[in-house]
């Protein structure tokens, strides 16, 4: 118990699901990553879905999954927000936010 460390640091994969592409859902997620000082990555797959990864402080990684779980870009229609290799990190892995392709 005791009082929670803000700076606690994890790392997780996402895959949004939906009608995601084509509505700047990549790039919304990478300004908002970057500005809430979470870095890894973001791309649209061949299968329709964003997939990417993202590190950084629990509380901020938490609010972009929830915006990507419900809300996302205008136009966005989410089913749903599926989260694989979650994990604790002593430091992060990337420098920054990225789109790839």
């Amino acid at each position: 118990m005791g009082i929670p460390d803000i700076r606690l640091l994890v790392t997780l994969d996402f895959e949004v699901y939906g009608h995601v592409q084509g509505l700047n859902l990549t790039k919304d997620t990478r300004d908002r990553c970057t500005k809430a000082g979470i870095t890894g990555w973001v791309k649209n797959s061949k299968q329709g879905t964003i997939v990417g990864k993202m590190q950084g402080p629990k509380e901020e990684v938490d609010k972009l999954i929830t915006w990507l779980s419900s809300e996302g870009s205008p136009g966005c229609q989410i089913d749903r927000c599926e989260l694989r290799n979650q994990g604790n990190l002593s430091r992060l892995d990337y420098k920054d936010f990225a789109i790839r392709f």
